[in-house]
């Protein structure tokens, strides 16, 4: 068996990449409907609904809990990296983004008010998940990790 044959192979990092691939499918279709219009960075980017991080992550620890068993060493770590990911994409992530959206407006009001241009970039708002997002995302890695394994 090949290399490419041992990757394609590997239940678990498949349920994480379907994870990961579903939930920004998802999150591109959902952003296009609320927004009506299609954002291609939507398809690579952070935030929205669902978490791809948490789905990712759930994913792989419904695959490697069902693959070898909930007393085994993989489903401790991937469980412990899920906590982990899921937790911080509510927390520093979140905070992360509202701080972006606020500073994005005291530098359009500033350009506004003094009519000076400004070289700084847009800061990127999407970037941590609400925990509904986060949950929708973890039951969506959950359901995938179930089909894949």
């Amino acid at each position: 068996m090949n290399a490419w044959e041992q990757l394609i192979g590997n239940k678990i990092l498949m349920s994480a990449v379907t994870g990961w691939f579903v939930a920004q499918l998802l999150k591109t279709i959902i952003h296009t409907l609320m927004t009506k219009k299609f954002d291609p960075e939507r398809l690579t980017g952070s935030g929205g609904m669902p978490s791809s991080h948490s789905s990712t992550v759930c994913a792989m620890a419904t695959a490697s809990g069902l693959l070898y068993g909930l007393d085994s060493f993989a489903f401790a770590v991937t469980v412990i990296i899920a906590i982990i990911v899921m937790h911080d994409a509510m927390g520093v992530r979140l905070e992360t983004g509202k701080q972006a959206k606020l500073l994005n407006e005291i530098v359009e009001t500033f350009r506004t008010m003094n009519g000076k241009k400004l070289a700084e970039e847009k800061l990127k708002e999407f970037v941590g998940h609400t925990p509904l997002q986060v949950l929708m995302g973890g039951l969506l890695g959950i359901l995938i990790g179930f089909l894949m394994a």
